[in-house]
């Protein structure tokens, strides 16, 4: 309880200018606070619903986090009535609702003592003018109910965060990788001249997978062994997927889905060009 709380709960019994001098509190002071009250009761008020809100949105999803959350209480709002993400983040504060963290158990890097020296050409710089430019890629692995592990390779582009090609396997061999990177050629028709950054786990280090890049025409790129940081889009990508469970915005598109970013942004991009 605050002191000057104190003070309006008593002032029936005591008088004001006694309380305040006890409590050693401006008695000017006081009566601003007390002039604020109807403001801090509709704030209150304000925020009471609010958390009404998230958590009915977080009933739905208990993976949702702030910023998540914030996405959809704004999604179709008019921009008078949309919510701060701060403030969100705040009532989730004091409601104590917060979004799931799932620990990783399974490491699945294991580099290759003989591999090939391969620069990082990203350095750490995951953005890229246009798609099909700069794409990153990792595997993880996916647990099942009986306590065995899928794996999952990905091939993520760095200008919208879209993930272009993917596949699962219950391995860890190359052609998992080469699946996905295959996939990621169809959808553009051709990686040619691409860079595909990586960790060095040690399928990417292989020679298999080194003739594979040369057969697409990709550029393979890998970050300083032990570092996440050097591939954090990836590992960030993994980290949402299995928290998340595959939804469909991104912070780094303004909480658009990567098509949508794509569509729009190259549109824009033409029509300013024309």
């Amino acid at each position: 309880m605050s002191r000057f709380q104190f003070v309006a709960d008593h002032a029936a019994t005591y008088e004001v200018k006694r309380l305040c001098q006890l409590l050693e509190v401006q008695r000017s002071s006081y009566y601003v606070w007390l002039q604020a009250a109807p403001a801090r009761a509709e704030r209150a008020a304000a925020d009471a619903a609010l958390a009404r809100r998230i958590r009915v949105l977080h009933q739905g999803d208990n993976t949702l986090g702030a910023p998540r959350v914030t996405a959809e209480l704004n999604d179709g709002v008019e921009p008078q009535d949309r919510v701060n993400r701060k403030r969100v983040a705040r009532v989730m504060r004091l409601e104590h609702i917060v979004g799931y963290v799932k620990k990783r158990r399974v490491i699945t890097t294991r580099p290759e003592p003989s591999r090939e020296d391969v620069p990082d050409l990203l350095q750490r710089d995951f953005t890229a003018q246009a798609p099909n430019m700069k794409y990153v890629g990792d595997i993880t692995y996916l647990p099942l109910a009986d306590g065995s592990n899928w794996y999952l390779a990905t091939v993520i582009d760095c200008y919208s965060r879209r993930l272009v090609g993917w596949a699962i396997a219950d391995h860890m061999r190359t052609e998992l990788v080469e699946d996905a990177l295959k996939a990621a050629a169809a959808q553009h028709g051709s990686l040619a001249g691409a860079i595909f950054h990586s960790d060095h786990g040690s399928v990417y280090t292989s020679k298999d997978y080194a003739k594979l890049c040369r057969r697409l025409q990709v550029t393979p790129s890998m970050g300083a062994v032990g570092s996440s940081a050097d591939n954090a889009l990836a590992e960030a990508f993994n980290a949402t997927f299995k928290r998340e469970v595959l939804q469909d915005r991104h912070s780094w598109c303004d909480h658009l889905s990567p098509n949508t970013y794509e569509a729009t942004t190259t549109t824009a991009t033409l029509a300013t060009a024309a």
